[in-house]
This record gives C-alpha cells, structure tokens and sequence, in this order.
C-alpha cells in the first residue's frame, strides 16, 4: 500500500508542477481545441482551448509509477506490459490530435486508420500479458462472487475490453472535468482492488489516479486546457489493462457504467436514427443530451460522478467476499 500512495502523491505533484507549464506552451504552438458544429452551439466559446494536456498526467504517470516499480521490484520488464499499453494508446490518441490541430482536419485519424492502431495494440498488449501469466482464463464474476475460467476466451475478450474502453473514454470526455472526474473514481477503485489482492498494477493505477487528480484543477469548468484524444485514450488503456490484470473486466462493466451508458447512447442514436430516421436522444453521447434539456456542465459532471461513486460501491459490495 506504502508503494502505492507513494506514486499517487507523485504522479500528483508531477502534473501540479507540469500543467501550468505545459498549457502556455500548448498556446504558443497553437494547439487549440477545434470545436465540432454537430455539439452544442454554446461550446463554440471553448474554441480555440488548448488540447493535448492529457500529456502532462501520461508523464507524471509513467515517470512516477517507473520510479517505485524499479524502486521496489528493480528492472523488470514484465511490469512495463501495463505502462507501455497505456502510453501505446496515447500515441495513438497524440497522432489524431495532432491531424486535427495541426493538419487542421477537425477529425484526425480516419476511422478505419484509428481502428487499426488501436486493434494492433489491444492485440500485442493482450498477448504479452498471457504469455507473462498476467491474464490466464479467470474472470471474476460479480454478484455471484465466484471465479470461472474461461481458457483462451480470455484472449478476444480483452481485446474487446481494451478496444471498447477506450473508445467509451473517449466519448466520455465531452464535458470540462468529465472524463477525468469519472476515471479517478474508477482508478482509485482498481487501486483499493490492487490492495486487496497484492497487485503490483496498484503501482501504477495509483500514479494515474494522482495524475487526473491534478489535471483536475485545470480541466473543471471552465477549463483551462483539454485532455485531447491524447489523454482519454491513454486514461481508457490503463483503465481496461488494469481490469483485466485484476481478473476483474465484468466488475468494470459496473463501476464503468457511465462509459458504457455514454457509448451505447450512440449506438441507439444512431441506429435509431438509420432504421426510423428518429432520434432516441436530443444529441449524443449521454452527456449531450442532458445538456440539451438544460443542465449545465457543472451539474452533468456532478451527476454522473455521484453515478459512478455509487457503482464502485456496488462493484466493491458485488466482490469483497471473494477476499
């Protein structure tokens, strides 16, 4: 436990010192926030915010976890799966911010492009980590409280836990303070998780837990700087990596329920809309729509971590008795 709030506070006090050098650097190389016509009319005052602040907390995570990992264990690679999935899936994220800030094309990496990316790195991180035995067939299956195992299912399933996660990060982070909000409630329940069950991952889950603490103080509305595609596909890799160490991707799909109701009200939106011509919701992802019915950011980020605080109580009562 010692280890890991140790990379919390410095993971924090990393991002604390490095945000505000960071968000006037961002401004001088014109690395503002392009704001999409199809959102609300009323974000078109954060145009021009600077994004790709998600840098600041990959450092202080990746820098601060590195750190007490090789502190306490020494140099071993196979702890490095979980940072280098993360930091993968930030470059990833990095290269689609920078088409759209700097090639000026408001959608960055095509679809197919960024699909790719992300399918290459779900499958090489998900192969690394059976073969180092961090992943082996045992799920954890809430409610029930029991263990089952799956055998190689294991393998396509974190793929698909990985790919859906951080795209569900990434439609999450809509709102000033929302998808760093939420990702710290559901990192600093891995991380109790991580306690309970003598996990090492708690390391570095800790350190990204202190990294959206910090960023935080910038990125609460209104926002100073944004985290980019950067930050949110990098928080969605450590949230989903994390997870599936902890034999624990179905708990994820309780304490993570935001994420999932974000994406599924874009997958009924628009399959609404293509089948009916209807739309189901006044604008998509979730965030969008209670918006559009007149609550205001503050509100909706408060709403929806109050949410996901309830459900990582419900995911912590759905598999204590486990330990």
């Amino acid at each position: 436990m010692n280890e890991i709030l140790i990379s919390f506070a410095i993971s924090t006090i990393i991002c604390l010192l490095m945000t505000p050098l960071l968000i006037p650097f961002l401004r001088r190389l014109k690395f503002g926030q392009s704001i999409r016509e199809e959102g609300p009319s009323w974000h078109r005052i954060k145009s021009g915010t600077p994004t790709m602040g998600g840098i600041g907390f990959i450092v202080a995570s990746l820098g601060s976890s590195l750190v007490v990992m090789i502190t306490r264990y020494g140099f071993r690679y196979d702890l490095l799966i979980p940072l280098l999935t993360a930091f993968a899936y930030g470059v990833v994220g990095f290269a689609d911010d920078f088409i759209k800030v700097v090639k000026k094309r408001n959608l960055g990496l095509s679809a197919k492009a960024k699909f790719i990316a992300q399918l290459f790195v779900a499958i090489l991180s998900t192969i690394s980590m059976n073969y180092m035995g961090y992943i082996s067939g045992e799920l954890i299956i809430p409610f029930i409280s029991v263990t089952v195992d799956i055998g190689l299912w294991i393998i396509p399933l974190t793929i698909l836990v990985q790919l859906s996660v951080v795209n569900s990060v990434n439609l999450t982070d809509g709102l000033d303070g929302l998808a760093a909000g939420i990702t710290l409630l559901v990192g600093l329940f891995f991380a109790i998780m991580s306690i309970i069950c003598n996990e090492p991952i708690g390391i570095f889950i800790g350190a990204v837990v202190g990294g959206c603490l910090a960023f935080l103080l910038f990125n609460a509305h209104p926002a100073k700087v944004f985290m980019g595609d950067t930050g949110s596909l990098f928080l969605g890799g450590a949230i989903a990596v994390t997870a599936s160490m902890l034999k624990m991707p179905l708990v994820l799909v309780i304490v993570g329920g935001v994420y999932l109701a974000e994406t599924l009200s874009v997958i009924m939106q628009v399959t609404s809309f293509k089948l009916t011509g209807k739309r189901i919701f006044k604008m998509s992802p979730l965030h969008h729509h209670f918006e559009m019915c007149g609550l205001n950011e503050t509100k909706i980020v408060l709403l929806f971590c109050a949410a996901t605080l309830i459900l990582c109580i419900v995911g912590y009562l759905c598999v204590i008795n486990l330990f």
